[in-house]
């Protein structure tokens, strides 16, 4: 072969080559984009309860915020948020990088943050000022701020510096270097539909600037349900736009599937549902979740795991003879609409519901679920086999269970009473305005500590949220209602002490 010819084929060949490199590297960039933008993958956990606590429930995939802009913005609209997210009392345990009830989900591209179901029901206790808190799963998270930490997203996403100039130098500087594709493509596109996402919900949620403060350890529920089906809030009457009640408890239950006449029990505080399972599916929404992103398996997980799972024991010193006596007292006075016992929920009256007239509580939680909620409710996962079916509209509050009750101050379903022993006056003589948000445990009057100064409590809170002065003159929060001689607010104040010792127990 002579030397042109030579040429000849290498210019060719080369031809050729550059001809199919465009098809090349599209076949490349292809498969690059999906080895990174299509695996969706939540972390797992072995153990039931760090699953409980960091497992995904699906949330992430639709409302999930990119891993590295939720660990920025606290830096990026400090304004805002000074204290970081656990001013919001969020819980963060020794050597993580995200705090309690906050998972991780690896979609789209990125490793995505969003809440579980252990943000509202994983809480604190503390002995004194001083103490080592001690994480109690199962118990409402009296601690947390759930509308501050949503103004804080609103809030920073409607200011100036929710954009990439602000947002992916801090991202570069977090995470140590991002590489180009992620620096120029990937998070400017996530901060701008993160933004448009959120001030698109801060437009649907503005119902809530009108509401008072809820403060921590509440959430209005069912009103962000109506936003959920478009509901025009702001033309509501004014009896349905309130509805603050407290975080509940989530222990034993399978106990609480059936009552004692083998009916189910009515769920939720006003009883509108009789199914833990569509109960379970609509608090998945709180989550993020949707009835196509829904992860049904790992909410399966979780369910199975609480179906027996124990409030902790009274960690204190217990009367014992005092608390026997109490134990008479609570059989004629509470047994029969909160159960036997702590374990034992027999009682003709546990898990039905007592009619507003009769409990006299605020009314504001039960005005706030309507009967045009509840129809719309039945076209949640229509067209699946789990269709809910079971919503309707009460007309008064479920009477609970006790199980844990130390540990699920403050009281009623408004969270408007600090301390058992409060429960046990009249509404006349319980505090008009008490301190919500510390966890150092009232060994005396069962509940937390809630007459401390504003000083004194930003003091022991340390990095957490400060304590919220609770108004219950203010509407949704007031303290009337479970009084009178079949309430024991009547009894003897020896009484009172020795029902609230045998409490102790539960």
């Amino acid at each position: 072969m002579t030397v042109p010819s030579r040429h000849a084929a290498l210019l060719h060949w080369l031809g050729r080559i550059l001809l199919l490199l465009p098809w090349i590297l599209l076949v490349l960039g292809g498969l690059y984009a999906a080895l990174r933008f299509l695996p969706d993958v939540p972390v797992r956990y072995s153990d039931p309860v760090e699953h409980f606590k960091y497992g995904s429930t699906g949330g992430e995939r639709e409302s999930g915020f990119p891993y590295w802009i939720w660990q920025a913005l606290p830096q990026v609209c400090s304004e805002y948020l000074p204290g970081g997210y656990a001013s919001l009392g969020l819980i963060y345990e020794p050597g993580r990088d995200l705090p309690v009830g906050v998972s991780k989900r690896r979609n789209l591209g990125l490793d995505r943050v969003f809440l579980n179901c252990a943000v509202c029901h994983t809480s604190t206790v503390r002995d004194t000022s001083d103490a080592e808190p001690r994480l109690i799963v199962g118990m409402p998270a009296h601690r947390f701020d759930i509308r501050a930490f949503e103004t804080f997203f609103f809030n920073c996403a409607a200011g100036p510096k929710f954009s990439r100039e602000f947002i992916v130098p801090e991202i570069d500087r977090l995470a140590g270097g991002l590489n180009p594709l992620d620096r120029y493509l990937v998070y400017p596109v996530a901060i701008s539909l993160m933004r448009d996402r959120l001030l698109m919900l801060r437009g649907r949620f503005e119902f809530v600037r009108n509401q008072p403060e809820w403060g921590p350890g509440r959430v209005d529920t069912f009103n962000s349900a109506k936003v959920l089906f478009n509901f025009p809030m702001m033309q509501l009457p004014a009896q349905e736009r309130l509805g603050a009640s407290d975080f509940p408890s989530i222990w034993y239950q399978r106990k609480r599937m059936t009552r004692d006449d083998g009916n189910r029990m009515e769920l939720h505080w006003d009883g509108n549902n009789t199914h833990t399972e569509e109960r379970n599916k609509s608090a998945a929404f709180g989550t993020g979740t949707t009835p196509p992103t829904i992860d049904l398996a790992a909410i399966g997980r979780v369910e199975d795991w609480l179906l027996d799972l124990a409030p902790p024991p009274y960690p204190y010193r217990i009367d014992q003879t005092l608390a026997a006596r109490g134990a008479r007292l609570y059989a004629e006075h509470c047994a029969g609409c909160h159960g036997a016992s702590g374990q034992d929920f027999k009682g003709v009256q546990v898990g039905h519901v007592t009619p507003i007239d009769e409990i006299g509580t605020d009314r504001a939680r039960l005005d706030s679920y309507t009967r045009d909620l509840a129809v719309n409710q039945a076209t949640l996962y229509a067209g699946y086999p789990h269709r809910f079916r079971y919503f309707r509209k009460t007309w008064g509050y479920a009477n609970m269970p006790l199980d844990g009750i130390w540990l699920r101050a403050p009281y009623l379903h408004n969270g408007s009473v600090p301390t058992l022993r409060d429960l046990l006056e009249p509404s006349a003589l319980r505090p008009p305005i008490f301190s919500r948000g510390n966890d150092v445990y009232d060994q005396q009057r069962v509940g937390f500590v809630a007459d401390i100064s504003m000083d004194t409590a930003m003091d022991a809170q340390g990095a957490g949220p400060h304590p919220f002065l609770f108004d219950t003159r203010i509407p949704g929060n007031g303290n009337a209602g479970h009084e009178g001689r079949s309430y024991g607010t009547e009894l003897p104040a020896a009484d009172k002490d020795a029902l609230v010792e045998y409490l102790k127990t539960f």
